[in-house]
């Protein structure tokens, strides 16, 4: 069985597992109101059941605890989908139409399949990678017929992808003291609505989160990111037309004696000037690692994902300039070009840790590659 059979299996079993939950919840409270009526003999109950017995209410709020968790993987899993039907409904379509084009496969296949590959954004040498690689099964397999390719196009995708790599996608909160994250990216990517959307989603984790608005240098960033914090509920730093390392200075002592888990900082991302962006992140930096233990958590490029190729291009800049730690690709439900997320891991070495499906807050996803390969090529089931 393949990597994209086993993604197909697995995300089938959500729902079926989900069913499966609901089930049990209903027949737990039907045997329950079935048997207020019976009368059951003091000896049996000894004998059958055991001394240290849950109440109901603990076992109904057992069961529908399992309930909520497949109800947040199963909507996660509709949010890629939906989000992905752009890329899905260009990429497959056409993945689809050339399978029954061909009866067998020939070099014209893979000629056009790479010029499929390469209009979904996928990246000139991903696409070189993985056709080699493709070429190499084909011939080793003895694979004539196009219809056996379709699932290994997948598989090779998702490995190329993974590269043998273990991908953390998660932050890695500080046990002492507050957990601090960069935001970079130039203007216009939606890196203060990714800040926003982020704070809630770790706010509704039960953790206090503090937006510092350091950006300082665009007019309104700053009142900005202030009237998100008082949207989503959150404390809130900042000063307009100050030096952009005193803020973040400032936000963390606050966050420091306010006893805030996460800050979450706003950069500026005057990407034209490279030695004045260095500089001034590089301050930043220093001031954070004075404050905190072992510096910034995570340093995060915001890309928009509509720009294509030339999202790929601001990545490298950008990381010519700091380290990233990952990459937040937003409006990807915007794009049919949706195997952007391919070519930036192969072209710049860094994971995408958020994608922006939509825009409302919950549209915001942990970056998860199978939901990923499951949401663009499901149709292919």
């Amino acid at each position: 069985m393949g990597l994209f059979s086993k993604i197909k299996n697995m995300f089938k079993g959500v729902e079926e597992k989900e069913e499966s939950t609901i089930l049990s919840t209903e027949t737990v409270e039907e045997e329950k109101e079935n048997s207020k009526g019976d009368i059951i003999p003091e000896e049996n109950v000894v004998e059958d059941m055991p001394q240290d017995v849950s109440s109901p209410k603990k076992e109904k709020k057992k069961l529908f605890v399992k309930k909520d968790k497949k109800e947040e993987e199963k909507k996660s899993v509709k949010i890629y989908e939906k989000g992905l039907s752009k890329s899905r409904e260009g990429f497959v379509s056409k993945l689809a139409n050339l399978t029954n084009k061909y009866a067998k496969v020939t070099n014209e296949y893979f000629d056009e399949l790479e010029e499929i590959l390469i209009m979904a954004d996928i990246g000139v040498s991903t696409v070189m990678d993985f056709m080699d690689r493709l070429r190499d099964r084909v011939r080793k397999e003895n694979i004539t017929d196009p219809s056996l390719l379709k699932e290994i196009i997948v598989d090779e995708l998702f490995i190329i992808y993974v590269n043998d790599e273990v991908l953390s996608n998660r932050i890695q909160y500080r046990e002492n003291g507050p957990t601090v994250i960069l935001f970079i990216g130039v203007n216009g990517v939606g890196k203060t609505t990714t800040i926003a959307k982020l704070a809630n989603k770790i706010k509704d984790e039960g953790k206090k989160v503090l937006m510092v608005g350091a950006d300082t240098f665009r007019a309104g960033a700053v009142e900005q990111l202030r009237e998100w914090s008082v949207k989503v509920g959150t404390g809130f730093y900042g000063k307009e037309e100050s030096d952009p390392a005193s803020v973040v200075y400032d936000g963390i002592e606050m966050a420091k004696k306010e006893d805030y888990d996460v800050v979450l900082i706003d950069t500026a991302g005057r990407l034209q000037n490279k030695v004045n962006l260095m500089k001034e992140l590089e301050k930043m930096n220093k001031v954070i690692d004075g404050l905190v233990e072992g510096g910034a958590s995570e340093t995060l490029l915001v890309l928009d994902a509509t720009t294509g190729q030339n999202g790929i291009s601001q990545a490298k800049a950008f990381k010519e300039i700091t380290n990233i730690t990952g990459i937040v690709l937003t409006k990807l439900d915007g794009t049919a070009k949706g195997g952007i997320v391919l070519a930036i891991k192969e072209s710049v070495g860094i994971p995408v840790k958020y994608i922006g499906l939509g825009e409302t807050k919950d549209d915001l996803q942990v970056f998860d590659i199978e939901k990923y390969i499951y949401g663009l090529f499901k149709d292919m089931m």
